[in-house]
């Protein structure tokens, strides 16, 4: 007679499409934040046509991006503390429904107004999807599955903004600007049809009542007076009187909401969580690591087009080995986090990122991309892949289920504010041999203005504009 073998979890029926079903839920997951972060880079490389096509003033291009960054940023907290409260299935389906209407108004706006309010609702409706996202995530996910997962979250974060610039170039070039908003329809229709299915549903019904309504208004305005300051500084200035004032009503408001918090019977945010070392540390580097990601993305493509003289869409294939890159250390940390946890993944990574910056720091007016910036590029974009996996696990490893929420948006919210740290200090900057030479001719001084006009703090970076010759 043949004996029976005990039948282990693997072994039970069904236990292998649950597993397929986890992993089809963080394909729609990913998708969905990688269609936030495309539709953000590839605008900026739109700019120009749809300038043109909307007759909005040079003055007030720089709204395309600042309504989405302003109304994404601000909101990231409250999206998360949502996704607690609310439910993290109704927060993800809410905001993907919403950010792909928006999208449509983008492609149909026939004025700078009705473009500019599109963008503020793709905005709202990213602040609610993303952090909703990362939570499920890091609910459905346990163990060395957590690691990989969020390994692919932090790829589409790193190497996702390299890939929109060249879909931005060939959706502009080959159909028009507004397929750039439009693709999100088909796309968002996928994913919601794919994410009703897939993602479990919300335990408990929504519990408005609770969800701090004062601290969210707190956080709302300090946050947005931050990413508004960090945006606008590189044309007011940074000792400018609204500069200043910006970024002191935002400290100030923080310091506030921080001691309200501390008092509410549901924070928003449960500021003592910061005292935590893997949490308040994750976020001080995650602001670390977004400053370099973001703004060496932006000095990168500032050298390729206005010292080599390379189009929009060429940019955007001289980055695709920064993609993958990324995705190669995304790969590296999730094998490193399993055997040594967060520690050696975060030095290492850092020093790499530290060494390909350094390198980046040599390339002169009279450089290659192949001798001077690719070795650079590719060096960073390794550590930072490393470091940006590394960070997301060590805030989000030890949450408890009734603060996975909460958490996620501290992560996406050091993101934010981390990016637009990074673009308004290294575009100011620039080395003085690029400025030199690119101010030669009209048509770099363009390039240089539209650069840095467009530029926005968030959840990608973008790459200047190329006006069309």
């Amino acid at each position: 007679m043949h004996g029976h073998r005990h039948r282990g979890p693997r072994d039970r029926p069904g236990a292998d499409s649950r597993r397929f079903s986890r992993w089809g839920l963080l394909v729609l997951l990913c998708l969905a934040q990688l269609m936030v972060i495309l539709d953000i880079s590839a605008v900026n490389v739109a700019l120009p046509d749809l300038a043109k096509d909307l007759r909005i003033g040079h003055g007030d291009l720089s709204w395309t991006i600042t309504s989405y960054s302003l109304v994404f940023g601000s909101l990231l907290l409250l999206g998360g503390r949502a996704a607690d409260l609310i439910g993290r299935r109704r927060m993800f389906l809410t905001g993907l429904g919403v950010f792909t209407v928006a999208s449509v108004a983008s492609a149909l706006a026939g004025s700078a107004a009705a473009l500019f309010a599109a963008r503020a609702g793709q905005g709202l409706g990213a602040a609610l999807l993303s952090p909703a996202a990362l939570s499920i995530i890091t609910s459905e996910f346990r163990g060395p599955e957590r690691v990989r997962a969020l390994g692919a979250w932090g790829a589409i974060g790193g190497a996702g903004a390299a890939i929109g610039v060249l879909m931005g170039g060939l959706l502009t070039q080959v159909i028009d600007w507004r397929a750039i908003f439009m693709i999100n329809l088909p796309v968002g229709l996928v994913v919601a049809a794919g994410a009703a299915h897939a993602i479990p549903a919300d335990r408990l019904g929504p519990d408005w009542r609770r969800l701090d309504l004062r601290g969210a208004l707190l956080a709302t305005a300090s946050v947005g007076s931050l990413v508004f300051a960090f945006s606008q500084a590189q044309n007011a200035g940074w000792t400018s009187a609204r500069t200043i004032a910006l970024i002191g009503a935002g400290l100030a408001g923080l310091a506030v909401f921080a001691i309200s918090e501390r008092h509410a019977s549901l924070p928003l945010l449960r500021v003592e969580r910061l005292a935590d070392r893997a949490i308040g540390g994750g976020f001080v580097m995650m602001l670390a690591a977004t400053a370099v990601l973001f703004g060496s993305f932006l000095l990168s493509s500032l050298y390729l087009q206005e010292v080599l003289g390379a189009s929009a869409l060429a940019t955007g294939l001289g980055f695709l080995p920064f993609a993958l890159a990324t995705a190669t250390g995304v790969h590296i940390a999730t094998h490193m986090i399993r055997r040594h946890g967060v520690r050696v993944p975060l030095a290492g990574g850092f020093a790499t990122a530290a060494a390909g910056m350094f390198l980046l720091t040599g390339v002169g007016a009279h450089g290659s991309y192949l001798d001077d910036l690719l070795p650079g590029m590719v060096i960073a974009g390794v550590g930072l892949g490393v470091v940006l996996v590394s960070v997301a696990f060590s805030v989000l490893s030890g949450a408890r289920d009734e603060e996975i929420g909460m958490l996620s948006g501290l992560n996406t919210t050091g993101h934010e504010v981390g990016g637009s740290i990074g673009l308004a200090v290294l575009t100011r900057s620039r080395p003085a041999r690029w400025v030199r030479r690119t101010e030669r001719t009209p048509r770099s001084r363009s390039r240089t203005e539209s650069a840095t006009r467009s530029s926005r703090p968030g959840s990608s970076p973008p790459p200047p504009v190329l006006p069309r010759s």
